[in-house]
Formats: C-alpha cells, structure tokens, sequence
C-alpha cells in the first residue's frame, strides 16, 4: 500500500479549519467554510486553493522544446518562452496518459505540471524515448502550485506587487518574501485567474500573505470540493474520469488540443484513425429537470435503453441544479442525441430525467 503524501502547508490548513480527505494519493484541503460558500466566493470574488499535489517536472538539454513536441499531441511551435499550453500525453493506441500544462522556458528548458497521480508515468514515459543529452526529472516536491481564482484575483496578486498583466496562458517569474515564484495566468474554474508556483520550502510565506489578502478582497480559501464543482460546470476534464487510458481526447472533446498538422506525437496514427471515423462516444452535458443528485459512474438511458455513463457529477451552485459529464453513444438507432433531448438516468434504481447539453454550463471568463 502506497503511503499517503503530504504538502507543505497542511499544518496551517488544519489550523485554518479544514476538513481533509485523499486524492490522488494525497491528502488534500476539501473544505473550510463549506463547499458551496467556497465556490460562490470564487465566482463572484476570489478563492485560494492550495493544489500542491499537483506535479512538476522538468525536460532540459539541447533540444528539449523540440522533443516534447514530438512527444506531446499540442503544438509547442504556436508559442514561445513566457507562455504555456495544455497538452496531452497519450499512448501509441491514442488513450491518454496524462493531461498536463507545458511551460515553454526556452528551446532548451520545457517545466511540465502534471496531474499528481500521473507524474512518475509522465516523466518514466518522457524518459524511455528521450534523445541523448537530454534530462527528464521529476520536480514533485521543488515546487508548491497555489490557485488565485476569481474577478478579484487580479487585484489580490496586484496588491503584493505581483505580476498581473500577462495574457490567458502567458507566465511571469518574479520576486516574492525572498525568493522566486512563477506566475502563471491559467487555472481549473473558468474565472479569470492565476496559478503561483514557489518553491517547496517557500510556500508558506507566499500563502499566508495571500490568505490575508483573499480575505480583505471578500474572499475565502477553498479546498477540493470547490474545486470539482467549479471545474465540472466548465466541463473541464479530470483525468481518471473523462480522461484515460480507455478514453481518447477526441471523446472528451480535447480535439482542439492536438496539433494535427504535426509530423509526429504519441498516438498520432491512431487518433488520426479515430478523427476520420469520428468517435463512438462523446463528452456530454446532463442537467437535471428533477431533484436529484448526480454522481460518476451512472447508466444514461434513451427510452430504457443504455447510452452511456456519467463521468462526473454534483450539485452546481451556480446553477442550482444537479449536472453532470457523460460518455454518451454517438451512434443511437442511427442518429446522435441531441442537445436539448431528455435523457434518463439511473440514480440507485430511481430514473432522474436530464438534460443533453453542450458543457460549459457556465460561461468561461479565463480571457
């Protein structure tokens, strides 16, 4: 049994009222005030998050910007040093490793955050094929990752004399409490936001100043559960559920994030082959018309007969209902379902009726 891993800040969660449960082989914040006032405040003010379990990594040496391209499905050669990008890691059979943020430092440099469970295969992967000359490391703990989401996140980072000014996806390294942290314009809820990234035995002085400032801004910190409610009603993808090995990015509408025009990266022939046939199921919206509480892993059924299987599901705060993600069958009695269609699902033997959407249920305002 693996060991549970612990960030550097967990003292200070459980002296700020936290609740904690494991994710990924971490045992991560999920709560302090409550999910649903955390996720309201992220919204509509600012949220902290202390997502510290996510991974780091490092490619370096000559040539390493061009290696991950070859490697990697999005095209590295659409941006440059101070931007980062979304990308996928897939298999030669097209089903996905991991999804992941590159950060281009320079053609010789490329620092990688992957999900925290899918580190050590993402870099082992990189590693195998990996030209002479260049190094692989895993950077899990050099590196804490803190998510300021929220209209007010600018204005938070601004009043510390952080970097703010950057585009969606562009990056900035600079100085803070004596040491360096990386400021990156990205983030997991849909609001405009940023992710700081100091270094591992850093991370306190950066968090307890943004928590003063969260809290002066009207906002509040906010854990695991605020984090899946916001990222689900963007319908962004969490790897493990509308991401595997048994699920291609083109299921999971993460087509966008391939660079197609490219002469090589993993799974390149096999997702080409899928693209053209265009795939047999897809990533779709349920909104509840009824009360009733979605969850991963439930039968979605068109006139009694099995469609698909929800991947994620909750109760939006947002939106006041319960929503959720779902694999759903492209190819049902010769016709796609379609947006709009009431569709069943099984809640513990109970059929709660939903409705097929297009996700996001909630309009993005990253840019």
């Amino acid at each position: 049994m693996t060991e549970v891993q612990h960030g550097p800040l967990e003292e200070r969660h459980r002296q700020l009222g936290a609740t904690f449960a494991e994710f990924s082989g971490w045992l991560m914040p999920v709560s302090y005030a409550g999910t649903v006032s955390e996720h309201n405040a992220t919204r509509n003010a600012v949220g902290l998050f202390d997502v510290s379990h996510l991974g780091k990594a490092l490619v370096r040496g000559s040539g390493a910007a061009e290696y991950v391209n070859s490697a990697l499905t999005n095209d590295l050669r659409r941006i440059g040093p101070g931007k980062a990008q979304y990308t996928l890691c897939c298999t030669d059979s097209g089903g996905v490793i991991d999804d992941l943020i590159a950060y281009y430092v320079s053609d010789d440099e490329i620092f990688l955050v992957p999900n925290a469970a899918n580190t050590a295969a993402v870099v082992a992967a990189l590693s195998e094929r990996a030209p002479a000359g260049l190094t692989i490391t895993d950077e899990h703990r050099s590196y804490a990752v803190l998510a300021v989401q929220g209209p007010k996140s600018a204005d938070v980072l601004g009043g510390l004399g952080l970097p703010t000014d950057m585009d969606y996806m562009g990056y900035a390294d600079a100085e803070f409490g004596g040491g360096q942290v990386r400021v990156c314009r990205t983030g997991y809820t849909g609001e405009h936001g940023y992710e700081l990234l100091p270094t591992w035995d850093r991370a306190g002085v950066v968090f307890d100043a943004l928590v003063d400032a969260v809290g002066a801004a009207g906002g509040e910190l906010a854990g695991l559960g605020a984090r899946d409610t916001l990222r689900t009603e963007m319908g962004y993808p969490l790897h493990g559920h509308e991401l595997s090995l048994d699920i291609s990015p083109l299921q999971a509408r993460c087509g966008w994030a391939i660079g197609w025009k490219k002469d090589a990266f993993w799974g390149r022939d096999a997702l080409l082959a899928e693209k053209q046939v265009g795939p047999k199921r897809l990533l779709r919206g349920l909104r509840a018309v009824g009360r009733g509480v979605l969850r991963p892993d439930l039968t979605v059924l068109d006139g009694g007969t099995p469609v698909g299987v929800t991947t994620s599901g909750t109760y939006s705060p947002t939106l006041k209902v319960g929503i959720a993600l779902a694999l759903i069958d492209t190819d049902v009695n010769g016709a796609a379902i379609a947006d709009g269609q009431t569709v069943s699902v099984d809640v513990r033997g109970r059929g709660l009726d939903c409705e097929v959407a297009a996700p996001p249920f909630v309009r993005p305002k990253t840019r």
